[in-house]
């Protein structure tokens, strides 16, 4: 639907589910903070239009693709990392950003990079428009705590737009 020919998929971790996302169509570049993960998932599931390389997300440059997934990371950063992540998305001149998101949460709370708590993507400080789609993980885990979490997908150009000017 959305035209989407090549992904980074960052933090790509042990390719666990992805490995059955149909690609034939696509160039897929994983990629991994850890070394080892990267050269493991090179070793087990490269291919010509699969790759995997070593990345850090709040540092390195990123490249230009169609679509950054960026799944269950976001979360586990302060807002100052999370700005940081999303001005380096935005760098990149990159078209999509698929990335965690908790629709129903309407507060957020500031975290040591590390820890975790859910982040409404939408709600303050952040403040990032409504996407423009939204995909319910079906998430079960925690008892039910968590059925909000979403993949969103925003423009970049949208993210780009939000953040200029504007310092969490």
């Amino acid at each position: 639907d959305f035209d989407v020919g090549t992904i980074l998929d960052l933090p790509c971790g042990d390719f666990y589910w992805m490995k059955h996302v149909p690609m034939d169509d696509i160039r897929y570049i994983g990629a991994d903070i850890l070394s080892e993960l990267v050269h493991r998932n090179n070793e087990l599931y490269g291919r010509p239009n699969v790759a995997f390389r070593r990345m850090n997300l709040l540092e390195d440059r990123l490249p230009k693709v169609d679509l950054i997934l960026c799944r269950d990371c976001l979360v586990h950063f302060s807002y100052r990392h999370v700005e940081t992540a999303l001005r380096n998305i935005c760098n990149s001149g990159s078209t999509y950003l698929l990335t965690t998101t908790f629709t129903e949460r309407r507060r957020n709370h500031d975290i040591a990079t590390g820890q975790f708590r859910p982040l409404n993507l939408e709600a303050q400080p952040l403040s990032l428009p409504p996407p423009i789609l939204k995909i319910n993980e079906g998430c079960t885990e925690g008892n039910g705590i968590y059925q909000d979490k979403s993949l969103g997908l925003w423009h970049v150009s949208d993210i780009r737009a939000r953040l200029e000017g504007h310092r969490l």
